[in-house]
Parts: structure tokens; C-alpha cells; sequence
């Protein structure tokens, strides 16, 4: 278990920007330490941690150490096989929800790192909850994966404009899925097995 972050850690734990957290560590909110020689801040994982319950961040990213993603998608055994194949891996907090109007409440409550988007959703479709995600300040750094059967470029131009950072059509390698994640979380792709 890590015992020191640093900068861009604690921000990513937080889910702020890293200039966010450097502000808070020069004005005193954040304690830490200078390495010495540099102008390098670190900041021990007790010392991150009482920050984060004075400030209302939920812990749980520091606690588990572990990515969180949140598959939406009305396919139940697509949803299956996204899962397992992130659970295999280790490295992820995972939850899934079927429908857009789930999306919209469980984004708020478990605040995941990614979402895995189905565009088609029974209820409200993939767009309008990239278009939730966007609107919220606070979920800047959320990174945004749409996947679909139907391929229009016009479609796809409008998911991005909504916020989605890729769109993988369907069907996929769940593999290349997993490495898309992986790199749009800045996490080491471990081999394929």
C-alpha cells in the first residue's frame, strides 16, 4: 500500500486538479513535505486522508487504492463479460446499472473514475448522460467510454460533443475495452492472458 503521494496523486484520489491540491498544500490546508532540493510537494497517506474528511471527499479511493468504473449498459451478459474481465484484472471498484435514469444516481452516489456507456438505453439514451456528467463541476476528471452497435460519424460527433472521450462500437474485444480504460485512467495495461 502506498504510504506517500504525490501532487497529481492526491488529485487524482480527490478528483480535483492537481493545481487545486498544490493551492491547498502552499496555503496550509494540505499537510506534507518538500523533498529536499526541489520544489517536489508530498503528502503522507494519514496526512491526505484527514484531509479528505475535513474537506467531505469520500475516502474510498485512498482506502482501496482501487480505479472505480461504472458499466451502464441494458445488456445483461455484455455488462457480465465487462465485468468479470475488470474483476479478473484487480485493479477496479466496479458497479453496473441497466438503465440511463440508474446511471444518473449511482454516478452521483459511487463518483466513478470511467464510465462504460451504453448509447441505447431503455429510458434516456447515452448522450444525455454524458451531457449529466458534464454539467456537474465536479466531475471534470470522470472519463467517458460510449459503446454502440449503431455507427453514424454524425452520432459519434455528437456523443463527443456531449463528452464522451472515446466510442467503441459494438461488438468489441473486451480486451481492447479493458487497455482503452486503463489508458484513459493513466493505469499500466498489464498483458493479455
Amino acid at each position: 500500500m502506498k504510504t506517500v503521494f504525490t501532487t497529481g496523486e492526491a488529485a487524482k484520489i480527490c478528483k480535483v486538479s492537481q493545481q487545486t491540491i498544490i493551492r491547498c498544500f502552499d496555503s496550509g490546508q494540505l499537510k506534507g513535505f518538500r523533498v529536499p532540493g526541489s520544489r517536489f510537494r508530498r503528502i503522507p497517506r494519514e496526512l491526505l486522508y484527514t484531509f479528505m474528511r475535513e474537506k467531505g471527499i469520500p475516502t474510498d479511493a485512498l482506502d482501496s487504492g482501487k480505479r472505480k468504473v461504472l458499466v451502464v449498459d441494458d445488456d445483461e451478459d455484455l455488462v457480465e463479460l465487462i465485468c468479470d474481465a475488470l474483476d479478473r484484472d484487480g485493479r477496479f471498484d466496479i458497479r453496473s446499472v441497466n438503465n440511463g435514469f440508474g446511471a444518473g444516481m449511482l454516478i452521483k452516489e459511487f463518483r466513478p473514475d470511467l464510465i462504460v456507456l451504453d448509447v441505447m438505453l431503455p429510458d434516456i439514451n447515452g448522450k444525455e448522460v454524458c451531457q449529466l456528467v458534464r454539467g456537474d463541476k465536479s466531475m471534470d476528471n470522470v472519463r467517458i467510454i460510449c459503446i454502440s452497435g449503431m455507427v453514424e460519424t454524425g452520432k459519434i460527433q455528437e456523443l463527443t460533443d456531449a463528452g464522451a472521450d472515446e466510442f467503441m462500437k459494438k461488438p468489441f474485444d473486451v480486451d481492447v475495452l479493458l487497455a482503452h480504460i486503463c489508458q484513459l485512467l493513466d493505469v499500466e495495461s498489464l498483458p493479455a492472458r
